[in-house]
């Protein structure tokens, strides 16, 4: 054996950062000279451009080969035998970069918006051979190999070479689409870390399982696109919430797939009257429990339910039923399963390395660094991605407030101040507002909502204006403070008459979402309905009142799945929503209820074109807390576009209920929540009303019981 330089035994022991630098084709002395490192060849030949052939000396036992190339060839393969079998090899180690020196120095800055077209698995034809590009960022580590189908997951056949700030690049060739790979890992002091699935991987293995997936995303149609201005503000929004594992299943209790989810959700939704669908998080996660807000893939939709493709086609099957997509998106946290982004390249890259600012005690997760360039890149590309390759049409953003403070449910002295000594996040806060102006910047049809439950102002203000630049916000004091109210006997609300009126306080802060979404109907809180007082009939009653209340409230709606039918038992993502319930009259009056609120919401321009203007709100009754009974009109742009909604919250009937209005002439009562339709007690206005005479207009309601009436001048 010929004595070897350092070079080769960083090879051999995988310790090589550029293996470039020694291996393939190179010009030493006048000659050319090719060296190939393959553990498991016996021998290993040179192969010409011509199909000539030269034996590679084997210069040390581990599987290293070394020899020149027959007849000066520029361009070789290799043929090296393995046992009984002789293969003919394409050298990894002859391509030239998969990344260019723009994409290393956008990178570098911060500012590649589009990092899933470099990072990741990339099928590709270099200098006429197939095969895979894979990329990853690894800038502490002291060694980084790809392993997979394709190499028998041996960590010493591919090894990659460092360029840039620390990524990581090589042309596998040969790999190809379905290949199951991950990435080898040296960390700065010397040890292998567990393989780790690839951070921009665009599918994976089912849990528990957990190799990325090469994808050839050429392969993958592109969705049909939505309704143009669907997320308008002016638009009408009514958003259905739906966990895709536990919406239906089929053949017992097994999932359906996102191909029958496409066959089946959206034709209900439209039915429903819903605008949009909005997806829990649908990035790839091991855990079911965590229903995806503990995400390890960003870049790749769950393959609990199928492929990308499948995916693809499931927002295709909502945009052509005209309904807007909206996922949501969690860049606040992620869990620590050693697959995943924590302790990466055996430093803490994604995450803080203190604990007091990286990681969450509540969920056990880990806090990404909003700090650091790359890591800001790095989800900055993935809003846009979800946008770019499968059309959707929004994103809401998990758990801001725990984004926004560096105390957020931390006790004292416990978490680290910011550099003014103060409790904001200010590198997270600079993130949220890059992402906001680069997803409006390239998707201006597209938007996003914040899941906020502190009083940070301007979460939905323009970020020019000092605001965070989200679309919407969630409205959670409206949530809580009404949902505290109907849960209470009818008997005792008008000592909390305030409760539905302070919401109005603030309710044009803010371009606000009412949402009643799966957190309210979990761990304990009950269903929506479970939550209502009474007995049987009133529960329901309640129920209807409530809803349509919140349609008649100035915000865009949000429920969850089974909100729409009256669930009666809590959420479980291990099993269907309870169905069967829609035999029984009552659930069907809630579903039908809703299906009518949603469509009167969407055509009577009073009840949204201002939904979050303060412009299109009036109180007409905020006094009678003996009575329960409130009333207020909605306005739209047009002078006659009003809507009068009064809500009863009590159980009593009252008779020549006067309500001021402002036109004279008659009034169609569009909807009443107490029709038998919908399983109320038919108690009402025959459909219209007329003014009573007098200088100012006034209706003489008989107002039903437990219920709300939306009252419209007739045109």
């Amino acid at each position: 054996m010929t004595k070897l330089p350092a070079e080769a035994y960083a090879i051999i022991e995988g310790k090589h950062s550029d293996p470039f630098r020694y291996l393939g084709l190179h010009s030493e002395g006048g000659h050319s000279v090719v060296r190939a490192f393959i553990p498991e060849a016996s021998d290993v030949e040179a192969i010409g451009e011509h199909g000539e052939t030269a034996p590679l000396e084997r210069i040390h036992d581990a599987g290293l080969f070394a020899g020149a190339l027959p007849n000066g060839s520029k361009r070789y393969q290799l043929r090296a035998r393995f046992g009984e079998n002789v293969v003919d090899l394409d050298d990894p180690y002859r391509f030239p970069p998969v990344l260019g020196d723009f994409d290393l120095y956008l990178l570098g800055e911060g500012t590649h918006r589009r990092i899933y077209d470099k990072l990741g698995a990339h099928p590709m034809t270099l200098d006429g051979v197939d095969g895979v590009a894979f990329v990853v960022l690894a800038p502490n580590a002291k060694a980084v190999s790809v392993v997979g189908d394709f190499n028998f997951w041996n960590a010493l056949r591919h090894p990659m070479r460092v360029r840039g700030v620390g990524y990581w690049e090589l042309f596998v060739p040969h790999a190809r689409a379905g290949d199951r790979y991950k990435f080898d890992v040296t960390g700065p002091d010397g040890r292998h870390l567990p393989l780790k699935s690839d951070p921009v991987a665009f599918a994976a293995e089912i849990r528990p399982s957990t190799a990325s997936i090469v994808v050839d995303e050429s392969r993958i149609p592109h969705p049909r696109a939505a309704p143009a201005g669907i997320n308008a503000l002016g638009a009408p929004i009514s958003i259905y919430e739906v966990h895709l594992g536990s919406w239906r299943r089929k053949n017992g209790n097994e999932w359906l797939n996102y191909r029958d989810l496409a066959e089946q959700l959206p034709a209900y939704a439209k039915d429903m009257g819903f605008t949009h669908l909005e997806f829990l998080p649908v990035s790839e996660h091991p855990f079911d429990g965590s229903w995806g807000y503990q995400p390890t893939g960003l870049y790749a939709p769950t393959s609990r339910f199928g492929t990308p493709e499948d995916f693809s086609a499931l927002v295709d099957a909502c945009h052509r039923e005209g309904l807007g997509v909206w996922l949501d998106w969690v860049p606040g946290h992620f869990p620590d399963d050693p697959h995943g982004l924590g302790y990466f390249d055996g430093t803490a890259l994604y995450e803080h390395a203190n604990p007091l600012q990286g990681r969450h005690l509540d969920w056990g997760t880990l806090i990404y660094n909003y700090g650091r360039t790359e890591v800001v890149n790095f989800l900055v590309s993935n809003a846009l991605f979800w946008f770019d390759r499968y059309g959707v049409d929004g994103l809401r953003v998990d758990a801001v407030a725990s984004m926004l403070y560096l105390d957020y449910s931390r006790p004292a002295g416990e978490w680290i101040p910011n550099r003014h000594g103060g409790r904001e996040n200010l590198e997270a806060i600079e993130f949220l507002r890059r992402f906001n102006i680069e997803l409006f910047g390239h998707f201006p049809e597209a938007t996003t909502a914040a899941e906020e439950s502190t009083a940070w102002p301007q979460v939905s203000q323009p970020v020019e204006y000092g605001g965070l630049g989200f679309g919407f916000k969630w409205n959670m004091g409206w949530m809580h403070d009404t949902l505290k109210y109907i849960g209470k006997d009818p008997v005792y609300r008008k000592h909390h008459h305030g409760d539905i009126l302070f919401g109005l306080h603030y309710a044009f802060s803010e371009n606000f979402i009412l949402p009643l979404s799966h957190d309210e109907v979990v761990h304990g809180k009950r269903s929506i309905l479970g939550r209502m007082p009474g007995d049987e009939w009133q529960r329901f009653a309640n129920l209807r009142a409530y809803y349509s209340f919140m349609f008649g409230h100035p915000g865009k709606k949000l429920l969850f799945m089974g909100c729409e039918f009256g669930q009666e038992r809590e959420w479980n993502h291990d099993q269907s929503l309870d169905w069967h319930l829609l035999g029984q009259q009552r659930h069907a009056g809630i579903q039908n209820l809703i299906r009518d609120l949603n469509r009167l919401y969407r055509n009577v321009p009073a009840l949204h074109e201002m939904d979050c203007n303060q412009a299109g709100f009036e109180w007409v009754i905020t006094h009678d807390s003996g009575n329960n009974i409130f009333a207020w009109l909605r306005k739209g742009f047009d002078a006659h576009a009003r809507c009068l909604v009064v809500v009863n919250f009590s159980p009593n009937v009252y008779q020549n209920y006067r309500v001021r209005v402002p036109f004279a002439g008659k009034w169609k009562e569009a909807l009443n929540s107490d029709s038998a339709h919908y399983g109320g007690s038919n108690v009402g206005n025959v459909g219209e009303v007329r003014t009573l005479e007098g200088s100012i207009p006034e209706l003489s309601l008989t107002i039903p019981p437990l219920a709300a009436i939306f009252l419209v001048p007739e045109s």
